[in-house]
């Protein structure tokens, strides 16, 4: 009885935050379309958020890259198929696997650092010390970063794509004897823009939500300093569930436009 009553609970407190997050969003497209629009410190937060992203996402890019040509390799040997490693590599790439672990890794360095970062301001009353001066705190804290996230996040997929093809090509020419040209010629030949499009569309809901998350989570601390870490965590662990469900549906429309 008693694991029943609690999970209902969680899924009611679950629905709740499902309904704040949404009012969340709604208030954040009615300030985006407002004046004053804050251009310099979106520019810093682009910069922020995904300038000093660039060096983690390509040492993961390249990792990725390396090891999915590593293991794949042994098993289309074995088949007689190795010369489609370039097309495998580059559709799984640009398809799937590079806008999502970019996703998951801004997720966990961008959604938490901005929720630590508001979850501060909030508990240390900063926000309410902007309110008290005249000044929007959601138009400048909040606007800014999702606007920020939701621009970046693409930049950042095609770096880590870059990144892991190249680490891909590296593999290939260093046990297979292909060129770097030969394999990027492979590459940009099996991809079409129904490969493009969809990655890139999905890529710019994905910075929308990690931006939303944290921005959401980190402005609505509650609980004191306390507060502040568990706006961090819990930022990260529901805008990785949201990331998964953004790209089940994305996958699920494109597959009918495929159909189509």
């Amino acid at each position: 009885m008693a694991v029943a009553t609690e999970a209902l609970h969680r899924t009611k407190q679950f629905f709740i935050e499902i309904g704040e997050l949404s009012t969340f969003a709604s208030r954040f497209f009615k300030e985006v379309i407002k004046a004053p629009f804050e251009f310099k410190e979106l520019l810093r937060q682009c910069y922020q958020l995904g300038v000093r992203s660039l060096f983690l996402v390509g040492l993961t890019g390249f990792i990725i890259g390396l090891v999915l040509t590593l293991q794949s390799r042994p098993t289309l040997i074995e088949f007689g198929a190795v010369s489609w490693m370039p097309n495998m590599v580059g559709i799984s790439i640009v398809r799937e696997i590079g806008p999502v672990i970019t996703a998951l890794i801004c997720a966990g360095r961008i959604a938490s650092g901005i929720g630590a970062e508001l979850g501060s301001m909030r508990v240390t009353e900063q926000i309410d010390a902007m309110e008290v001066s005249g000044t929007n705190p959601f138009k400048y804290l909040v606007v800014t970063r999702i606007l920020a996230t939701t621009l970046m996040l693409p930049l950042l997929v095609v770096f880590g794509d870059l990144i892991a093809l190249y680490g891909s090509a590296l593999v290939e020419n260093l046990k297979g004897n292909v060129s770097f040209q030969l394999y990027f010629n492979t590459v940009f030949g099996a991809l079409s823009f129904g490969d493009l499009i969809p990655a890139t569309v999905k890529s710019f809901f994905f910075g929308f939500v990690i931006g939303l998350v944290g921005c959401y989570k980190g402005y609505n601390s509650k609980k004191g300093t306390a507060g502040v870490g568990l706006a961090a965590n819990t930022a990260v662990v529901m805008a990785s569930l949201l990331l998964f469900m953004v790209d089940f549906i994305a996958v699920f429309i494109s597959d009918i436009f495929y159909e189509l």
